[in-house]
């Protein structure tokens, strides 16, 4: 891996923030951006005026809404664009990526029409050993706060060490401390499903429901988390750590997080397409919603907070009678006989 000849593929928030940590590193970086307003105002004005016009960015940070020239010159490539969108990019990339191009995911979700992970998406489109050197990011971290300079830490999670091993020193520094991990399926996961409880934390607040519902909302939404992740081979610890617990914790309490706010509207009354009009960025747990109702149904697990939130979304549900079921469920231990949370 070439940790000095690095792109950023996606104009996002979050795709601009790591752009600019990493323009604090290296010599150069390079954003990709779709939309070309993007790139024009990062290389004349040095900010993104359409995700965070507010923030000023690295002067050593360029952009292009040319995917190929970027590409196309760039042997490691940070992809961050929206879950759904993932896969069709990965294939215009396949065919103007060198061979031995190394891959970083920063993306959060699964796929609605395939309920595949991300790290399936690789394998699908590059083939197993591309797939093999892929590593995934994700963690506790607004884009405001890594672009602000403020202290973070993630985890980065691959399969082969070397690489790894890399990846956590290109993005560490004294403000981003990066933990390196092999459990890429733990990783994934709980930077996607942390969305939907994160809109479940959301909903109940909306509601005007104190902080012991939010907290029990939070603690039983990790325990869903932990059941699909060990059903899919993630294991349990990596939940506790920052892409599990430490990303959830953020995402369902702070009013930075689109997921909650999103989750704030629909407990207020608001109805799903009045949220999203005029929205540019959309928070992916509205349809992480979709793919996890899906996956756990298809699995068998247990996800009644996911379930929940399903509900309110896709089939207009009243949230307050949603509430009221999940709280007459039939009672249960708090876990099984080894230890696995139950629904």
């Amino acid at each position: 891996m070439d940790p000095t000849n690095v792109a950023v593929i996606g104009g996002g928030s979050w795709g601009t923030a790591l752009a600019a940590l990493l323009a604090r590193k290296l010599p150069e970086v390079t954003l990709w951006a779709r939309e070309p307003e993007v790139a024009e105002g990062i290389n004349s004005h040095h900010h993104n005026p359409l995700f965070i016009p507010d923030l000023s960015l690295p002067e050593n940070l360029h952009a292009s809404s040319d995917l190929a020239s970027v590409v196309q010159v760039h042997r490691t490539l940070v992809v961050v664009i929206p879950t759904q969108f993932t896969r069709s990019i990965l294939k215009e990339i396949r065919n103007l990526a060198d061979p031995e191009t190394h891959f970083i995911s920063a993306s959060k979700g699964i796929e609605v029409e395939r309920l595949t992970l991300i790290s399936e998406m690789y394998d699908e489109v590059f083939g197993p050993e591309v797939a093999h050197r892929v590593c995934f990011l994700s963690g506790p971290s607004f884009a405001r706060d890594v672009i602000a300079g403020q202290p973070a830490a993630v985890a980065v999670a691959g399969r082969d060490a070397d690489t790894t091993e890399a990846v956590q020193n290109l993005f560490s520094s004294p403000q981003f401390r990066a933990y390196r991990t092999d459990d890429v399926v733990g990783v994934e996961l709980g930077g996607a499903l942390k969305n939907v409880i994160a809109l479940a934390a959301g909903i109940s607040d909306g509601l005007g429901f104190g902080h012991s519902a939010r907290a029990a909302l939070i603690t039983r939404g990790l325990a869903e988390i932990i059941r699909l992740g060990a059903r899919l081979g993630g294991r349990p610890e990596t939940f506790a750590g920052l892409s599990g617990l430490g990303d959830l914790l953020l995402t369902a309490t702070s009013d930075l997080s689109r997921n909650r706010v999103v989750g704030v509207r629909l407990g207020s009354g608001e109805t799903l397409a009045e949220i999203q009009q005029g929205t540019r960025e959309v928070a992916e747990g509205v349809k992480t919603a979709l793919s996890v109702h899906h996956l756990s149904q298809k699995l068998g697990v247990d996800m009644p907070i996911s379930a929940a939130v399903y509900e309110i979304l896709y089939e207009e549900r009243e949230p307050r009678s949603v509430v009221s079921e999940l709280m007459r469920r039939g009672l249960r231990a708090e876990s099984d006989w080894k230890g696995r949370p139950r629904g």
